[in-house]
């Protein structure tokens, strides 16, 4: 999977459901994807927010995609405020807010950076054990091959006879052809979530954030858990 920055439950389902979960940083960075933004609870409606990026392309993979510097500190204090505004009276603000704030106190070039280590501190803090792999460090031979091809490399690689992938990934990826490679493939679909958000009306699929912001550790987990592989 794409790395993403502070993603929303179901990239976090996803992480949960395996035992190794790959970065794909080494394919090329998405324009208006959600690879340096998503959306927080502000005033009770949904705030897009967005990592300020250098010249940012569609022909760059997301591993050279960098940070805009320039722009980065300023974003960073008016997000932090942003969050301690709408967030100080929720339940775990004390605990989340300074988890955000390490996440962020890094001096990082690329955006992947600072996505890979925003999944894998909450993940820490979760006490989820998965494995976590960066494609351009351990599979880069594999670049030139073809989507399903190189897929399968990595599996193969691992060990591993079951593939889970996104939902979306159904109208790229067939089981029939994963199996005739002796791979089990199945698509993770996250079901209805919800939870209190102060005493609003609730605010689907915001960033993580959100969540953690609202409910203790094993609620979180529970919400995890809120999926079903098809």
């Amino acid at each position: 999977m794409q790395p993403y920055f502070l993603p929303y439950i179901g990239y976090f389902q996803l992480v949960k459901s395996v035992d190794i979960f790959v970065f794909y940083d080494d394919v090329n960075f998405i324009k208006q994807g959600w690879v340096n933004r998503n959306k927080v609870l502000v005033g009770g409606k949904e705030l897009l927010f967005t990592m300020p990026l250098k010249d940012a392309s569609s022909f760059v993979t997301i591993k050279d995609t960098q940070v805009n510097k320039i722009l980065f500190q300023k974003w960073k204090l008016k997000f932090l405020r942003t969050l301690e505004q709408s967030y100080k009276k929720a339940a775990f603000f004390e605990s989340v807010y300074p988890l955000i704030e390490d996440i962020l106190k890094n001096d990082f070039i690329s955006i992947s950076d600072y996505c890979c280590v925003s999944v894998q501190k909450i993940a820490n803090y979760l006490g989820l054990e998965t494995k976590f792999i960066l494609s351009s460090v351990e599979y880069h031979d594999t670049v030139e091959l073809e989507r399903e091809k190189r897929l399968k490399e990595i599996i193969k690689r691992n060990q591993s006879s079951h593939y889970i992938n996104p939902i979306g990934g159904q109208e790229l990826y067939k089981k029939a052809s994963f199996e005739e490679s002796g791979i089990k493939l199945d698509f993770i679909k996250s079901k209805p979530i919800s939870y209190k958000q102060f005493d609003n009306e609730y605010v689907p699929w915001l960033s993580i954030i959100d969540i953690l912001m609202f409910n203790n550790i094993d609620e979180v987990n529970k919400l995890l858990d809120q999926y079903e592989l098809i």
